[in-house]
């Protein structure tokens, strides 16, 4: 596998209030070609502090497959329009993975000028 590739791919990890937000902002990102394909695991359990005090609370986590150029406009848009005042969002370069899948999420991830 190339360096170059793996170091263009980032996994982004995000939480959320419930599945249907997860779906909601997940699809609308993948239309964007923010990113090139988003899984949702519908059930987490979440224990965090927050204001002082510890949390659990049950939560959706969306997980995003990206390139790190879009990363900047992702995040902009990600605090827009999830409902968390702060939201969970996380990258992850990948280090490893099957180079064909890595090319189709560079090529999935690349934003047109329309």
């Amino acid at each position: 596998m190339e360096k170059l590739l793996l170091s263009e791919v980032l996994l982004v990890y995000i939480t959320c209030p419930d599945e249907s937000c997860a779906r909601d902002l997940g699809r609308k990102v993948v239309e964007q070609r923010l990113a090139a394909c988003a899984n949702i695991v519908p059930r987490i359990t979440s224990i965090y502090r927050w204001e002082g005090k510890l949390e659990e609370a049950r939560e959706a986590l969306l997980l995003l497959k990206t390139v790190d150029e879009n990363l900047k406009d992702l995040q902009e848009w990600v605090k827009k329009n999830h409902p968390y005042r702060l939201p969970a969002l996380v990258a992850y370069p990948a280090v490893g993975g099957l180079s064909e899948y890595l090319e189709w999420v560079k090529e999935g991830s690349r934003r047109r000028l329309i």
